[in-house]
């Protein structure tokens, strides 16, 4: 569809950011390209999932997307050995941010897990030095056509690496200045991701961000990311200058999501205004579904959220037990403003197609607007 395209091996400027692997198979299989998030895998689980997309992608590109956050916690404490690194995490987790959690569990009635479950290791492991080092590693073992950073710029090391291989790699930024970075560190593809957007994403909407990302970034293509999931809203990022765009939420409710059925019907109900961007669940701004958690979070007279990764410690612990208590109120997790038009469930495929069909719609109204006009 346009050289981007061409370069990617791939039909339509489609990226798809899942952490399930049939989703991304189902994508890069319709043309688009599946990227698999990876950041709460092991080393030996990543090598699994890659070799699978290997064999179930029908041949066609994916990409992988990985965390390489400047700050946390490990990092500014100069911990880069992984030996023990859970322990020493769980002993940074102040006492009165364990008792406010653990309120907000009595408050609800949730028990704790029982001791049949044994020591549960709560941190991800990509969002620590010597974890996201390990995954690294694994990742660049196999080939695959786009290695995403998304959380800070990607070191030069592994520019380089990636490069060696033959891969292309991309970053995801929410500032014009942090594209220019990222064009200097010579990054190949700058994801633009709007305020809209779920996950971690910065202040400033897509109609603003995305043209002065586009003026930043010079002949590097641009990714629009943030409140996009239709046709209607990839020809209005096209216009804006994007080469293509970068979508994750509205894979939640297609029929590849692993999601429980309660999951995704709550997910249908949702509206716009049910998310909310919060450092409640990783200790960094990240757009999620509004919950007695975040709310309990974001409130002045609490603690404050702990820097990452230890907020996600948290509230991944937290959560489990919630989740196995089916206290609904206090279980989110990450989704974008584009919830609200997340009406049906359909599969990759055909949400695929029918981006592709309504965005060349949408490009034959706008000409024959353009046409009207000139006549005029």
């Amino acid at each position: 569809m346009n050289k981007l395209c061409r370069e990617l091996g791939i039909e339509y400027p489609i990226f798809a950011f899942s952490h399930c692997r049939d989703v991304v198979a189902a994508v890069s299989r319709a043309g688009g390209m599946g990227v698999l998030g990876i950041v709460a895998m092991s080393p030996e689980e990543i090598d699994i999932e890659l070799r699978w997309l290997e064999e179930n992608s029908g041949g066609r590109p994916y990409g992988v997307d990985i965390v390489a956050p400047v700050h946390t916690a490990d990092r500014d404490a100069g911990l880069s050995d992984g030996e023990g690194m859970q322990e020493r995490l769980e002993a940074m987790i102040p006492k009165e941010h364990r008792e406010y959690a653990e309120q907000l569990m009595r408050r609800y009635d949730v028990p704790p897990l029982p001791e049949s479950n044994g020591h549960k290791d709560w941190t991800t492991a990509g969002f620590t030095a010597a974890g996201g080092e390990e995954q690294i590693d694994v990742v660049l073992e196999h080939e695959h056509g786009l290695l995403v950073s998304a959380l800070g710029p990607p070191p030069a090391w592994l520019v380089d690496r990636a490069h060696e291989r033959g891969t292309k790699v991309g970053a995801l930024v929410g500032k014009a200045h942090q594209a220019a970075r990222n064009v200097e560190l010579g990054v190949d593809v700058i994801i633009c991701q709007s305020y809209e957007a779920a996950a971690h994403t910065g202040e400033i909407g897509g109609m603003v961000l995305v043209p002065d990302v586009v003026d930043a970034a010079g002949d590097v293509p641009v990714l629009a990311a943030g409140g996009i999931g239709s046709g209607r809203q990839m020809a209005a990022a096209m216009s804006l200058g994007a080469q293509g765009v970068w979508t994750g939420s509205i894979w939640l409710t297609c029929r590849e999501a692993p999601a429980e059925p309660h999951e995704v019907e709550r997910l249908l109900r949702m509206k716009s205004t049910d998310t909310v961007r919060s450092k409640s669940q990783t200790g960094k701004p990240n757009r999620q579904i509004r919950t007695a958690w975040t709310e309990a979070w974001d409130d002045p007279a609490g603690p404050g959220a702990l820097p990452m990764p230890l907020q996600y410690m948290l509230y991944a612990e937290y959560t489990a037990r919630a989740k196995r208590a089916g206290v609904q109120e206090l279980v989110g997790g990450p989704v974008g403003q584009v919830v609200s038009r997340m009406t049906k469930v359909q599969s990759a495929k055909d949400i695929v197609f029918g981006m592709v069909e309504e965005y060349l719609e949408t490009l034959q109204r706008m000409s024959a607007q353009l046409e009207a006009l000139t006549e005029g």
